[in-house]
């Protein structure tokens, strides 16, 4: 089977086949190794006098953010997306695509569609970080956590954790809610509180919960919910870093892939409102009707609502929320980590998290 970097090298030798590329390494953190690719045609940036550090630093922890996306939906892909040639490895797991199916009919191809996203998102941030001879980021050595024993996964070592998640969806009311922002400090509800709490998984963990069948569709439910909460995060953290950038091309590119992220999360917050309500009967997890309780948690307002930014003096607007920028990369480690994906990483790969969050958020404009 391939890895995903050998997927992207593949995808990048096809679709460059008119231009010329050098494979460049760097190390990054402690230990890791990056691998890209320097493009000979000089960017803007390039052409200027290259990327400053802070530059660097905000597209060094955002090329980590999409390997580790990358990690978590490539396991959901095996078992419940499309598995071909532009996304590596596995099989599929018939009862649970089948299960996740119960929230859209074309949740395969959007699970497949967001990994091979992910995985351009990845490579790109790399090769252009190497165009500008910076280090680049490569986790490979932190593929240690086990693969789900479920029919139709890899069996290959994970960057994340799939299994024991623990998953915030304060997104969902932030996002019907007029009147509190993050940003200002607001906390808010939880859409499913028995998510917020214990640790579910996501995937089926072996074929064992693949029955009954109530137990397999809240792992499904979980995972609906668990896609939003992830897409959200992304939405937020491109748009809170670009306010650190100094070049306009670096801008561009935050701008151009948050995007993206935006366009993932619109779509996962939609599919994850047709989860059904149920009680797991072997976990006891329980998934509301989130239609019985008002417009706080009603499932087709998945638009925006308008609310406080900036000042509360300012009347309201349809915003992205939280974008405020002071310690937006630690706070989105710490999200993932609360979130349970790296449950069993090894303390080294904590600190390279956590430095390459801090190095993003020293950042700058024009240092």
């Amino acid at each position: 089977m391939e890895t995903t970097e050998q997927v992207q090298q593949r995808r990048v030798r096809r679709r460059t086949s008119r231009r010329s590329f050098l494979v460049k390494g760097a190390a990054v953190g402690a230990g890791a190794v990056g691998a890209g690719w320097l493009v000979t045609d000089a960017s803007p940036a390039l052409a200027s006098g290259g990327l400053t550090k802070g530059d660097a630093a905000i597209l060094r922890f955002l090329a980590a953010a999409e390997l580790i996306e990358t990690d978590l939906w490539q396991q959901y892909n095996e078992l419940a997306g499309i598995q071909d040639s532009e996304t590596p490895g596995g099989s599929g797991n018939p009862a649970y695509t089948a299960a996740v199916q119960v929230l859209d009919s074309d949740m395969a191809q959007y699970i497949h569609d967001d990994l091979d996203d992910e995985i351009s998102h990845g490579a790109f941030l790399n090769a252009y970080l190497n165009a500008h001879g910076k280090q680049t980021v490569n986790l490979d050595k932190f593929r240690t956590l086990p693969s789900s024993k479920a029919t139709g996964a890899q069996q290959i070592g994970r960057l994340t954790n799939l299994m024991q998640l623990t998953v915030d969806t304060s997104f969902w009311t932030r996002y019907r809610s007029d009147s509190l922002n993050p940003d200002f400090g607001d906390t808010l509800p939880q859409a499913i509180p028995d998510l917020a709490t214990g640790q579910h998984p996501a995937i089926p963990r072996t074929n064992a919960d693949l029955h009954p069948h109530r137990h397999l569709q809240a792992i499904a439910n979980t995972a609906g919910f668990h896609f939003a909460w992830i897409e959200q995060g992304g939405t937020s953290i491109y748009a809170a870093l670009a306010q650190r950038v100094t070049h306009p091309e670096v801008l561009r590119i935050l701008l151009s892939i948050g995007g993206a992220e935006i366009m993932h999360f619109q779509t996962w917050q939609d599919k994850a409102g047709n989860a059904p309500a149920l009680t797991d009967p072997t976990t006891g997890l329980t998934f509301p009707d989130l239609n019985a309780d008002g417009q706080l948690t009603q499932t087709n307002l998945i638009m925006p609502e308008p609310t406080i930014f900036l000042n509360r003096k300012f009347p309201i607007v349809s915003i992205i929320r939280p974008t405020e920028t002071d310690g937006a990369a630690m706070g989105f480690a710490k999200a993932l980590i609360h979130d349970g994906l790296f449950i069993g990483q090894s303390r080294e790969f904590f600190t390279v998290l956590a430095g390459l969050a801090k190095a993003a958020d020293k950042a700058r404009r024009g240092s």
